[in-house]
């Protein structure tokens, strides 16, 4: 198994870059699939889970070619069916929950799409139930194979249709979206998600000749059209990434420089980390934190404890909140977290406590951080990441602790970063990847 073994306690000092948005990538690169035209899309990151989505449309027969680093073409001119059959399809798709959103396309542009139950971290419940009501609306049927575990969708022809979604699944709202597109009539999806990478992927849907409007709100309006072409697509730096380094800065007291981090696109997460006494600095579009050896978090305006808690867009990204509560730890104050949308992503925490961090578990959604003002500085231990942002998280805090860690299972790590070890050694850092 993969590990990282860090070195901590060394201040950093230097820029950083973030790269293409993840969740966008996914998106996008399923989107391609609407069109037998070329689709190229620059700003790729090159991270675990982009590159098994690409290895899984190759498989089923795109034609992809790799331009540069980070920049791809996509032409779905010959999608060959028999593949959806195979153990190659399945093994790949369900290790990957971004597989999900290829459904739509197929539903849009072969009238049928199977998928099996899709991966991804292991979080607590992720349903897929917003994603099959909004085909159904749309005039598709589907059923679930619980033997072979797989979904399977059909419809003779996709009609536009007004619907309310149970929830502001981005995913959710990804695939109906794509699917909309080439419907028949006018489709409205109220309570869509409104997340920069929809925005991002309306935006390039509509390029290639879609209809929608609404963009950036939580309703949608998409007038179907009967054929889309190809175009040229840039993902946006990824937001979640420049979080993870704002909360590098504070925990190693290290001042760091985010380049090009499109301002406009981060929303609240500036501002969050300010509320926890972070020193956030915008030079026209890039972030800099300057060396803190202390950061107060702010009580509310009565007096309360801050909580710090998840949202759908424009709320706080809950991709983030495992980054805000190490910071948190050396932070001087209190602050309650609240993770709302899954019951299992505090759960490393028992890891920071091992480390010396002050931190009340309250119940799977809720725990309230101790911040010990970096007075007594968290200890090296051994560790193993459980999932993407849990990974980050555990890396910031052996980074900042004193003596050498090892964070085992990177892989999780590495499927949202790119040669994050490498970034980071070349600023400062002292992490040793072994194979």
């Amino acid at each position: 198994m993969s590990r990282f073994v860090i070195t901590g306690g060394k201040r950093l000092k230097g820029g950083l870059c973030p790269q293409g948005a993840k969740n966008e990538a996914l998106q996008v690169i399923c989107a391609a699939l609407l069109t037998q035209e070329e689709v190229i899309i620059t700003n790729v990151p090159e991270i675990l889970d982009v590159l098994k989505l690409i290895e899984l449309v190759e498989g089923m027969g795109v034609k992809v070619e790799r331009l540069a680093r980070g920049e791809f073409a996509f032409c779905a001119s010959d999608i060959d069916f028999r593949y959806f059959e195979t153990e190659d399809f399945y093994n790949k798709a369900v290790s990957l929950r971004g597989s999900i959103m290829i459904l739509g396309p197929l539903l849009a542009i072969h009238g049928s799409g199977v998928i099996p139950k899709p991966g991804g971290d292991k979080i607590g419940r992720r349903r897929l139930d917003t994603h099959f009501l909004g085909f159904e609306r749309l005039g598709a049927t589907f059923e679930y194979d619980a033997l072979n575990g797989c979904f399977k969708a059909f419809a003779t022809k996709l009609k536009g249709n007004y619907m309310l979604l149970d929830e502001a699944s981005v995913t959710g709202t990804a695939n109906i979206i794509m699917a909309a597109v080439l419907a028949e009539g006018v489709t409205t999806i109220y309570n869509a998600a409104c997340e920069p990478y929809i925005q991002q992927l309306c935006l390039m849907l509509n390029s290639m000749g879609a209809k929608i409007s609404g963009i950036a709100s939580n309703l949608l309006t998409i007038e179907g059209v009967k054929k889309l072409h190809g175009c040229r697509h840039r993902c946006l730096p990824d937001m979640i990434e420049v979080g993870s380094y704002i909360g590098l800065a504070a925990m190693t007291r290290s001042e760091i420089t985010i380049k090009n981090v499109n301002i406009r696109q981060l929303g609240l997460i500036p501002d969050a980390f300010r509320k926890l006494g972070v020193r956030v600095e915008e030079r026209d579009d890039d972030l800099y934190i300057p060396r803190q050896e202390h950061y107060m978090i702010e009580d509310f305006i009565d007096g309360s404890i801050l909580t710090v808690s998840d949202a759908p867009w424009p709320g706080l990204t809950p991709d983030l909140l495992s980054v805000f509560l190490v910071v948190a730890t050396q932070a001087k104050g209190s602050v309650l977290i609240h993770q709302k949308m899954f019951e299992s992503r505090l759960f490393f925490v028992d890891k920071l406590i091992d480390m010396g961090a002050k931190i009340i578990l309250c119940d799977p959604h809720r725990a309230t951080v101790i911040g010990q003002n970096h007075e007594s500085q968290l200890r090296a231990t051994k560790m193993t990441s459980p999932d993407i942002r849990a990974g980050i998280a555990l890396l910031i805090a052996a980074l900042s602790a004193k003596g050498v860690s090892s964070i085992h299972n990177i892989d999780q790590i590495d499927r949202g970063y790119e040669n994050i070890d490498v970034k980071l050694n070349a600023i400062g850092a002292d992490i040793k990847r072994y194979m």
